[in-house]
């Protein structure tokens, strides 16, 4: 629960501070923002069916984004940057939609 806390109030901060991202990095924002989404949902399902656990979070967090950051700069350094960027946002994408339909599954006992 403290990391999920501790999530909010570095989203919050951000929103407020709006701090400026050095231009090398912009290639890789979107692409971490979708992989951190991927671990917050795949947080809060695991809430619900009662297995969450702090450490795994801010594990998953931390790897979801520092390994499809990782792609994407391999992929650039590579000259396919573009398409590793569109794999990662497509797994991560199915994978953050698998996890909804299970939560609204569990929300709504459908």
């Amino acid at each position: 629960m403290i990391a999920a806390l501790g999530l909010l109030v570095g989203v919050v901060l951000g929103l407020i501070l709006q701090p400026d991202v050095p231009v090398w990095l912009e290639p890789y924002l979107p692409i971490a923002v979708v992989a951190a989404l991927d671990a917050v949902f795949g947080a809060l399902r695991a809430f619900l069916d009662g297995i969450f656990d702090d450490k795994v979070f801010v594990v998953s967090f931390i790897s979801n984004v520092v390994i499809a950051a990782g792609i994407v700069f391999l992929g650039d350094k590579l000259g396919v940057g573009g398409q590793l960027a569109t794999g990662v946002i497509v797994v991560l994408g199915i994978r953050i939609f698998s996890n909804v339909a299970a939560i609204r599954r569990h929300l709504f006992h459908a």
